[in-house]
């Protein structure tokens, strides 16, 4: 009996936890400087498609929810998921929990390429794109010095990671050397990460890549568990052990440099999110995976409506997730010992 009413209250955390991102997004709609009640939310967006049902509706309100807001909400919930799920799924990948989506150097090359594109190229290329790039070229350089196949362990390619990253942030204090002053704070801007910003032509950019990734490792996260177990036991298991690690390490990469791109670079999501799934669900990579993506996507959205909702004067997303990250992520860590020791 008390076995049983511990897996419902199990089943019943995890449908809370997928469908928390759908009622924080509701939530999130009226919130901010310019605050919508419920009543002219709902006639907003009835009045998109039936004008005549609520003609007392503010032209200003479909403005805000629909040009401002609605993108914002979509974006941040993708990059949330996309953050979460990649940091989620290197620590099984690597076997440590300290892991987190950027320690390939990821948000190094993301920050480089961003800040040649603004100093050097101005408008004639978009900073997103080459974030982008420098991302991917980062974790390529990384895999070719790791070595290949069976030369290529878990550790050579961490310590390059680190190497790669040293390289990159050097580039990029350079790169900041040569540049104006309206440029170094553009970039500056950027580099702590925002959503404030964020439109349709982010979400275009972004979207389509982080729903791919994250198709692709909810689908391949049963392999996530057979990998965490050691080379051995995934051959026997009739695993490719070497083709599996590259593999989620490109979607890994393929989902923060499609965030890291549009956002700039918002740290501690996927350190924090995947520790308080497994505290809550076990490490079970058939639930840590989808849970990741819906309670990463529901604690950018909660962070973002909280930094709209106590000021006019946005603090960067970024900033806000490192303060409220390190203590929570300490106490965390008090917590977690008995889950991954």
């Amino acid at each position: 009996m008390t076995g049983s009413k511990k897996n419902k209250k199990k089943c019943l955390l995890q449908v809370f936890l997928l469908v928390l991102p759908l009622l924080l997004f509701v939530i999130s709609l009226g919130i901010g400087s310019y605050a919508i009640s419920p009543r002219d939310l709902v006639g907003t967006l009835i009045s998109t498609i039936s004008p005549s049902s609520y003609p007392d509706i503010p032209p200003v309100y479909r403005d805000v929810l629909f040009r401002i807001r609605l993108p914002r909400l979509l974006l941040a919930m993708a990059v949330g998921a996309a953050l979460a799920v990649a940091g989620a799924s290197l620590q099984a990948l690597f076997k440590n929990p300290l892991v987190n989506e950027y320690i390939l150097g990821i948000s190094s090359g993301a920050a480089f390429g961003a800040a040649l594109s603004l100093v050097f190229l101005g408008r004639s290329f978009p900073p997103q794109a080459a974030a982008f790039l420098f991302a991917i070229l980062a974790v390529l350089a990384v895999l070719l010095v790791a070595g290949r196949g069976e030369s290529m362990s878990l550790i050579s390619l961490l310590l390059t990671g680190v190497i790669v990253s040293a390289f990159f942030s050097a580039l990029l204090s350079l790169v900041e050397f040569f540049a104006s002053p309206y440029v170094l704070q553009a970039l500056f801007f950027w580099l702590m990460g925002s959503l404030a910003l964020a439109g349709w032509r982010d979400l275009a950019i972004s979207f389509p890549l982080i729903i791919a990734g994250l198709l692709f490792l909810i689908l391949f996260r049963w392999r996530l568990n057979v990998l965490s177990m050691g080379a051995e036991e995934a051959r026997s298991l009739g695993v490719h052990v070497q083709r599996g690690k590259i593999l989620v390490i490109f979607l890994a990469t393929l989902l923060t440099a499609s965030a890291t791109a549009v956002v700039g670079i918002i740290g501690w999501v996927g350190l924090i999110v995947p520790h308080l799934v497994r505290l809550m669900v076990g490490t079970d990579n058939r639930l840590v995976i989808p849970l990741s993506a819906a309670t990463g996507a529901s604690f950018l959205l909660l962070a973002d409506s909280i930094i709209r909702g106590i000021s006019p004067l946005e603090i960067p997303i970024g900033i806000f997730t490192s303060i409220l990250g390190i203590p929570l992520f300490l106490f965390l860590l008090k917590k977690a010992k008995r889950v991954w020791l």
